[in-house]
């Protein structure tokens, strides 16, 4: 690889003093004379219809302007995920409905004067449900007779999958091939078990919040805290049926996403709102509203059929998903998609292959993106069965992994069987440093000494674990994002991009880019991103997408400014465009070495007899989905009298291709691991008996702060993608993959007990303890 000015470098993210002096503003940072405020009531019930609803002692009330609900809102069915047109979510969603299918479903709006008046309206809104029998199981609910939560004629799929709500079937998917009865008949060894992962909240420090105006031109703007304002844009519109060109959606600073914020539901009932009463509305809720009524990760039972022979080889799999999907289908279809096909390529030496995926509806809380994108669930299974497989056949784990996984220059079968909900699209992985990522990652842990080895220290005794994992970058044939650059008089460029930077630093990235091509300093280019009347057209922040999909078509702009730019150039020094060169905000003629400022050319292309304005725009639809690759190992010590857990150290060795910013790629991969880390040991949501969410708040759902912060140690092991922006791959999600994994795998190591439901807690590694125990003797 040759070397680069502006890539590969770690360079300070441009808003990084904004952010650190609090100056950036965020959605609840805009100020309004006269904003009104919404609070929401909510549904004490699971499942409910609502047989009479009485807002007029809220409408009594000082200071309250309007109570919203189903009688009095003109609507229209639509879905809350925050995906490409058409959506490949179930359009089951009313602003407002008449039933109600999970606590914490919304019922009505209260719009007043302030939120202290909104919350104590919402209060005294009297509501007749009619209860109906709720369902919380998703094997129960697809069972015959189970109460339905969707009809029919309410509810459908705009692109034809099946989708059957009479069964409450939210989303189906399937992928076979080969013999798998044959294969499971002469396999010697045979590995089936049964795991489930939990519900789980994005926990982002930001809660969700959207404020909404009409400005001087009589459009409605909408600022929100959202991962995808062209998608948020555009399901207002159809919810409201209301003008796209009469909107204009700005994303602001975002305090974190991880998925959350690709959901659009909030947006279209500050607009509602908006659009009645003509003055500003502004929404932010409270962290309990975040955890019970705004989206979570969904809960995905994976039941896992492997086998093996003694030579090694894996003879077939055969896997069910069955994905939980809550109240509603928002992603139903594409997560359950992606436990298939972000897991399975992975294993593309299997001739023998079977994967159905359901997602059903329950009276729970609502599933939505969540990073890791159900690649997560299907990781967790998959690693500890590659674990037990490898022990059973006395071969080492890491060895194992190096033979079966996915090369450079081979593909699956899986990549064009399963997509989302159609056919995939056929792809050769382009680089893969996955052998060097477990080497690095083993050296870093130190895997050979301490594995099987069980080091004791009194009591308490330590095991390591490893998970590997791949995911992608963007949707291929599907995601497009765009860019549009100009020069200014003084040579610097203006950079408007409609991708969604939610902290990540992707501002940053795609500067770094654009000033790669230009052979100019990062200072040199001023971004702008994310407003749907001022920056081109971008599918928005999700599927690891940004760098890889973005990043190109901010590639693909500024080559063209580079071009038009050695036009001018050439005029001015009078020879061929091609015996120029730009450097640091020059064209230089090679020949003698005569130069012409950024500035210089960009005044005259504005003022001379032949004027014309620099500027180019560029969009990037991939037509593959070059996976990153990783290795993440962990080192853990229990106590063998009381079952607790602690992570000692935990080591990340990831490929994403050429790093763009390495520390950012580095932070990124941190932070999904930490996240991934307290998932396994920490996170849960407890729900009563008559679907009540009991923790959400956090003094009572537990998330990793720095003080329970493991020795952590993140390895970038370089590759170059081809087909990436200076040969750029994702690294956004993968790092969440292996952590649940690499923990249960170290368990084992460490104490001998599999565990196949987290969280791991201390009563239930004490629990399995004692079963083992017993079972001993």
């Amino acid at each position: 690889m040759s070397k680069f000015k502006n890539i590969g470098t770690s360079q300070e993210k441009i808003d990084s003093l904004s952010l650190a002096t609090g100056s950036s503003k965020f959605v609840d940072d805009f100020q309004f004379n006269d904003a009104l405020q919404i609070a929401f009531l909510y549904s004490p019930h699971a499942h409910a219809i609502i047989k009479k609803l009485d807002a007029s002692p809220a409408l009594e009330m000082d200071g309250v302007v309007d109570v919203f609900y189903y009688d009095n809102v003109e609507q229209n069915l639509h879905t809350t995920a925050g995906q490409g047109f058409p959506e490949p979510s179930p359009y089951d969603a009313l602003i407002f409905d008449n039933k109600v299918r999970y606590v914490g479903d919304r019922v009505a709006a209260v719009l007043a004067e302030n939120k202290q008046i909104a919350e104590r309206a919402a209060n005294k809104i009297d509501v007749e449900y009619e209860k109906l029998d709720p369902i919380f199981d998703s094997e129960k609910a697809l069972e015959p007779g189970a109460p339905l939560l969707h009809d029919k004629d309410k509810a459908y799929m705009p692109i034809p999958v099946p989708y059957d709500p009479d069964k409450n079937l939210a989303a189906k998917v399937k992928l076979e091939f080969g013999d798998l009865e044959k294969s499971k008949e002469e396999s010697d060894y045979t590995f089936d078990h049964t795991y489930e992962t939990q519900y789980a909240s994005h926990c982002a420090m930001e809660p969700h919040g959207v404020a909404s105006y009409f400005d001087e031109m009589r459009r409605l703007v909408i600022i929100t805290s959202t991962q995808v304002p062209f998608h948020a844009r555009r399901i207002v519109a159809r919810a409201l049926d209301f003008p796209i060109a009469k909107i204009r959606v700005i994303k602001p600073r975002i305090g974190g996403g991880f998925g959350g914020k690709q959901e659009v539901f909030l947006e279209q009932v500050a607009a509602l709102a908006t659009i009645k009463h003509k003055k500003p509305v502004k929404i932010v809720l409270t962290r309990p509203e975040v955890f019970q009524s705004s989206r979570t990760r969904h809960p995905i039972k994976v039941k896992l059929d492997m086998g093996a022979n003694k030579n090694g080889e894996i003879t077939y799999l055969d896997m069910h998903a069955l994905l939980n999907s809550g109240g509603y289908g928002a992603h139903a279809l594409t997560i359950i998609s992606n436990t298939g096909s972000k897991v399975l390529p992975f294993l593309n030496k299997i001739k023998n292959m079977k994967f159905v995926g359901e997602s059903a509806y329950t009276n729970l809380p609502v599933g939505g993106a969540y990073r890791g994108y159900g690649a997560t669930q299907g990781y967790f299974a998959l690693n500890q069965h590659l674990d037990m497989i490898a022990r059973k056949l006395g071969i080492d784990l890491l060895d194992f992994i190096k033979k079966i996984h996915i090369k450079t220059g081979e593909t699956s079968r899986v990549f064009e069987i399963l997509g989302e909900g159609t056919e995939g699209v056929s792809q050769k992985i382009g680089s893969c440093q996955l052998e060097e990522c477990i080497d690095q990652g083993a050296q870093a842990i130190d895997w050979y000494n301490k594995r099987k080895k069980r080091i004791k220290n009194n009591h308490k005794v330590r095991g390591v674990g490893v998970a590997v994992a791949m995911q992608g970058s963007g949707i291929p044939q599907v995601d497009m994002g765009s860019a549009f650059m100009k020069i200014n008089d003084d040579g610097s460029f203006n950079l408007d991009i409609g991708a969604t930077d939610l902290g990540t630093g992707s501002d940053t990235i795609l500067a770094q880019i654009a000033a790669e091509v230009l052979n100019i300093d990062l200072s040199d280019i001023i971004v702008l991103s994310s407003d749907t009347d001022r920056t081109p057209f971008d599918v928005g922040a999700y599927a690891s997408s940004t760098t890889y999909v973005s990043g190109k078509a901010v590639e693909k702009c500024a080559l063209k400014v580079k071009k038009q730019i050695l036009i001018v150039g050439s005029k001015l020094l009078e020879c061929d465009s091609e015996e120029l060169k730009l450097e640091n905000g020059r064209v230089i003629n090679t020949s003698n070495h005569e130069t012409k400022t950024f500035g210089e050319i960009a005044r005259h292309a504005l003022y001379s007899a032949d004027q014309f304005q620099i500027q180019a725009s560029a969009s990037n639809v991939p037509q593959q989905s070059p996976p990153p690759f990783i290795a993440q190992f962990a080192e853990v010590e229990i106590d063998q009298e009381t079952g607790q857990i602690e992570v000692l150290e935990f080591v990340s060795a990831v490929d994403c291709g050429q790093a763009i910013n390495p520390k950012l790629a580095e932070g990124q991969v941190e932070g999904a691991a930490v996240n991934g880390i307290s998932y396994a040991l920490t996170e849960e949501y407890k729900f009563s008996s008559k679907g009540h969410l009991k923790n959400k708040n956090f003094r009572d759902y537990k998330i990793f702060t720095a003080a329970d912060m493991p020795k952590m140690e993140t390895i970038l092991v370089e590759s170059y993608e081809d087909s990436g922006p200076f040969g750029a791959k994702s690294v956004g999600e993968i790092g969440i993959n292996g952590p649940l994994p690499a923990i249960a795998n170290a368990i084992y190591d460490a104490v001998g007990i599999r565990l196949y439901n987290p969280p791991f807690t201390a009563s239930k590694i004490y629990g399995k303890m004692q079963e083992r125990g017993k079972l001993d003797n």
